[in-house]
C-alpha cells in the first residue's frame, strides 16, 4: 500500500471537523502542526498537495456561543463567516512554520460540477501548486444551502480531486477505515483493508452518518469513492486523530484503499471524449495539427473557423481544413468570442476583447487528441 501515497504526484487529504477541532472548540495546533509537517515532506520529495479542510462552523459556533446540537441553516453560515476566519488563520500559521505558503479558496458543490466555473476553480488551483502553495479547500458555508444540510466535505474533496487530476484522495476520519459492520456495536466487524470495486454491498456497509462533530459519516466517504475512483484516483480511508497521519499511511500505516481502475489522464480522456455532447466544431490549419499532435495547446492563431453556438466550458469537436476530426476538448472562450479572436495572436486577446483571457483557445490539459 505503501507506493500509492509515497509515489503519488498530486495528493488531495480531507480534514474533517472532528479530527481538526477538540470538543471544546478549538484547533489542535499541535496535531495541526505535525499534518503540515507532513505535507512540507511530501512536497519536498517533489509531490503537489491540496487540503480540503472542514472546520468552520465547529470554530465559529464556539465563538458565537452557539449551543450544541443542529443549527438552524442561518445559524450555520453565521457560525461558519467567522469560523472561516480562525480556520485559514491556523493553516496559515501551521503550513508557514513548515516554510509553505496556504491559499485559501472556498467552494461549492456547483463550482465543480458547473463547467465554466470549473474551469475557473481548475486554473486557479493549478496556478497556486505551480507557485509552491498549498490550496486549502472548504465549503463555502456562507452561500451553500443544500450542501451544508448534507455536510459533505467528503465529497467536494472527491471533486476536487476529480478537477485537478489527483493520484491520491486520503480523507483523514475518527476511524481507520471501513469494517463490515460498524465496529462500535459489533466486536465481530471486520477491517476491510482493500476495495477493488465500490458494489452495493460496500454501500450498504458504510451504514449511516456517525460523528457528533461532523455532519458527513462513512457514507460520504463512500460516495466519495465512487467519485474519486472514477476519475483515477486511488482513495485512503485514515485514522486521522493520530500524529503525523500522512507520513504513518505512506509508511503502510493501517487504512481503507479504495482503488482506481486506470490513471488520472486516462480517465479524463473518457470523460471528454465520451461523457460530454459536443457543442460546436473549431477547424484549423494543418501548423496547429501538428501542434497538437505534438502535446501543445490550439491557440487562437491555427484557427480557421468556428461553428456553433457554445460557451466557455462546452466539448468542441477540433477538425483538419479537410473536415477530418482530428481532436475535443474543453474550449475556453464563447463561439462569439472564439469568432473573433480566431487567427490571431495570443498577444492580441486583450486588445480585441477587452480583457486578459487565456492564452490558449484548447488547454491541452482539456484536449484529447482522437
Amino acid at each position: 500500500m505503501r507506493s500509492r501515497l509515497a509515489d503519488a504526484r498530486r495528493v488531495v487529504v480531507k480534514i474533517g471537523s472532528s479530527t481538526l477541532v477538540s470538543p471544546e472548540g478549538e484547533v489542535r495546533r499541535a496535531w495541526l502542526g505535525g499534518l503540515a509537517a507532513d505535507i512540507a515532506a511530501l512536497k519536498a520529495r517533489g509531490a503537489e498537495v491540496v487540503a480540503v479542510s472542514s472546520g468552520a462552523i465547529a470554530l465559529g459556533r464556539r465563538k458565537l456561543k452557539l449551543p450544541k446540537g443542529t443549527l438552524k441553516l442561518e445559524e450555520a453560515q453565521a457560525a461558519a463567516a467567522v469560523g472561516q476566519i480562525a480556520l485559514a488563520q491556523a493553516w496559515t500559521e501551521a503550513l508557514g512554520t513548515n516554510g509553505t505558503t496556504a491559499a485559501q479558496i472556498l467552494l461549492t458543490l456547483d463550482d465543480t460540477e458547473e463547467r465554466r466555473r470549473y474551469l475557473n476553480a481548475r486554473a486557479t488551483i493549478g496556478a497556486l501548486l505551480t507557485l509552491g502553495t498549498v490550496p486549502v479547500i472548504n465549503e463555502n458555508d456562507t452561500v451553500a444551502t443544500a450542501e451544508i444540510r448534507f455536510g459533505d466535505n467528503d465529497r467536494l474533496a472527491a471533486r476536487v480531486a476529480a478537477m485537478v487530476g489527483a493520484d491520491c484522495l486520503v480523507l483523514l476520519s475518527d476511524i481507520d477505515g471501513l469494517y463490515t459492520d460498524n465496529p462500535v456495536l459489533n466486536e465481530s466487524a471486520r477491517f476491510l483493508p482493500e476495495i477493488a470495486e465500490v458494489t452495493p454491498e460496500i454501500e450498504a456497509m458504510a451504514g449511516q452518518p456517525g460523528s457528533d462533530m461532523g455532519s458527513g459519516g462513512m457514507i460520504t466517504k463512500i460516495l466519495a469513492a465512487k467519485i474519486a475512483t472514477a476519475a483515477g484516483c486511488h482513495m485512503a480511508i485514515a485514522l486521522g486523530q493520530i500524529d503525523n497521519p500522512l507520513v504513518r499511511l505512506a509508511e503502510g500505516g493501517r487504512a481503507t484503499w479504495i482503488l482506481a481502475r486506470s490513471n488520472p489522464a486516462a480517465a479524463r480522456k473518457r470523460w471528454i471524449l465520451g461523457a460530454l455532447k459536443p457543442a460546436g466544431t473549431l477547424t484549423i490549419d494543418a501548423g496547429a495539427e501538428t501542434a497538437l499532435r505534438s502535446g501543445k495547446s490550439l491557440l487562437p492563431a491555427g484557427v480557421r473557423g468556428v461553428d456553433g453556438a457554445f460557451a466557455r466550458g462546452d466539448a468542441v469537436v477540433v477538425r483538419s481544413l479537410g473536415g477530418l476530426e482530428i481532436a475535443r476538448g474543453l474550449v475556453a472562450y464563447e463561439a462569439d468570442e472564439a469568432r473573433r479572436i480566431m487567427g490571431r495572436r495570443s498577444s492580441e486577446i486583450e486588445t480585441v476583447l477587452g480583457y486578459a483571457g487565456r492564452a490558449a483557445m484548447i488547454h491541452r490539459d482539456d484536449l484529447v487528441v482522437v
